[in-house]
């Protein structure tokens, strides 16, 4: 059966193989169902999707954030932020917190004045493209010692701006995650 992945948008991806010159293999998913379609996922290798639903085939990561740690900061962001939506990702130690770049509330008005009255939250979740905003970096493999960092939209420090604080993954969400979808995440430096 051939491989096939269907995102968070509701999506469908096909897995498939391309050989280059040398005859060395090349994986890529596309909502295409011509060409080479592989029946099963090569070995040591993943499908992942990112936080705006495109979809790949990369080399297996080990795991370095457990579960109970990405559940913390899940649950964390649902209970003291102030965002609609929001995605995770974990990269080797990292784990990214992204906001989307749309307001729902206001996408469903705009449909809305367009005589579109049955738009809701999860449709609208179709449409939302999401960037990172928060990170929280694994700096102590063994006591699990995090560092957090937020996204600078300043022209002259543009990317990552590292707030100097370290802790536990516990103690570091319930301190910053209140912060992210206000104004005051801007005053963290």
């Amino acid at each position: 059966m051939t491989i096939k992945h269907i995102n968070y948008k509701g999506d469908t991806y096909y897995l498939h193989e391309k050989r280059n010159a040398a005859g060395k293999s090349k994986y890529y998913f596309s909502k295409s169902t011509e060409g080479n379609l592989l029946e099963n996922i090569p070995e040591k290798y993943e499908i992942y999707e990112n936080p705006n639903g495109q979809v790949f085939l990369r080399p297996e990561s080990k795991k370095i954030i457990s579960e109970k740690e990405i559940e913390i900061v899940k649950s964390s962001i649902k209970k003291y932020s102030n965002l609609e939506s929001f995605k995770i990702d974990v990269k080797k130690n990292t784990i990214v917190i992204y906001e989307p770049d749309q307001n729902i509330t206001e996408m469903i008005k705009t449909f809305s004045s367009f005589g579109h009255n049955n738009v809701d939250k999860k449709y609208c979740e179709k449409f939302l493209l999401y960037s990172p905003t928060m990170r929280f970096i694994l700096i102590d493999k063994e006591k699990r010692i995090f560092t957090v960092e937020r996204m600078c939209y300043r022209s002259f420090v543009n990317g990552w701006l590292e707030l100097y604080d370290i802790g536990d993954i516990d103690t570091l969400v319930k301190e910053y995650c209140y912060h992210l979808g206000r104004e005051s995440f801007y005053d963290l430096i």
